[in-house]
């Protein structure tokens, strides 16, 4: 990292406040740079700790930027990470609330859940398939506190890789069972076609994404750890989710996964 402490707290303040008043705020590469990927992580662990220290845990990470539409969607050319949160999970809820969102969309995603953590080792595809417990169709409410969603690489990692929230389908399988770069996915909005893809679209494997977040989770000293949530990254296009909208993912072998957008009222619109 090569920029000063005193920019990476900046950056990070900037991003509280967005996610805390519900307003957009302009990109964060205006102190970190187009290309400082290490102060960008930087930014991200430091709200992690403040989240800690509000009394949220850690479940899991994310992959993001996986998918060549994504990609092209956001004009970046290499995945992330993020980190995953116990409140991030609505997967209990009747539905997602739009309430706490600023600008979000949704995508498809293989989730795996893991048996094993994965520190040591080559952190390979094998070892990483063996470490998985099950993995369960998921979609992923993507976020962005960056206005317009008009982010770089260094944006989208800092805002903890465009997180939002997510919803857990309830099909458990073991790996035995299904290849994940095999699956196919189509995603409706109200009923209508919105995303398509398959496995090859999430870095080429779902598993490959996994092996990739391994080794890169602990570069920056934080492992992945046995039960923690992965999301492995967009099987298709994400694509806006407002408000009072109804998604469901069909993912072959692992089941359908729905996501009900809560409307907004007068004084959350």
């Amino acid at each position: 990292m090569s920029i000063p402490d005193h920019l990476v707290d900046e950056a990070a303040k900037r991003l509280e406040e967005a996610a805390a008043t519900r307003k957009a705020c302009a990109p964060v590469r205006d102190l970190l740079g187009d290309s400082d990927i290490a102060a960008a992580y930087a930014v991200q662990h430091r709200l992690t700790e403040h989240r800690l220290a509000a009394g949220t845990r850690v479940v899991g990470r994310k992959t993001g930027l996986t998918n060549p539409a994504v990609q092209a969607q956001l004009g970046v050319d290499q995945p992330d990470f993020g980190v995953l949160f116990d409140d991030m999970d609505v997967t209990g809820l009747d539905e997602v609330p739009s309430e706490r969102l600023l600008q979000p969309k949704a995508e498809a995603e293989v989730a795996f859940v893991l048996k094993e953590g994965l520190a040591e080792g080559d952190l390979d595809v094998e070892q990483c398939r063996a470490a998985v417990d099950y993995a369960v169709a998921a979609i992923e409410v993507v976020d962005s506190r960056i206005a317009d969603w008009r982010i770089g690489i260094t944006d989208t990692v800092a805002d903890n890789a465009s997180s939002g929230l997510y919803v857990l389908g309830d099909q458990r399988v073991p790996l035995t069972d299904f290849e994940p770069v095999e699956v196919q996915m189509t995603m409706t909005q109200d009923g209508e076609q919105v995303s398509a893809g398959d496995g090859s679209m999430c870095l080429g494997d779902p598993l490959l994404a996994l092996s990739w977040l391994a080794r890169t989770a602990r570069d920056y000293g934080q492992p992945l750890e046995a039960g923690q949530v992965v999301l492995s990254g967009a099987l298709g296009p994400m694509v806006p989710a407002p408000p009072g909208s109804t998604f469901e993912a069909t993912i072959s072998s692992l089941g359908t996964v729905t996501a009900r957008f809560s409307a907004l009222s007068e004084e959350d619109s």
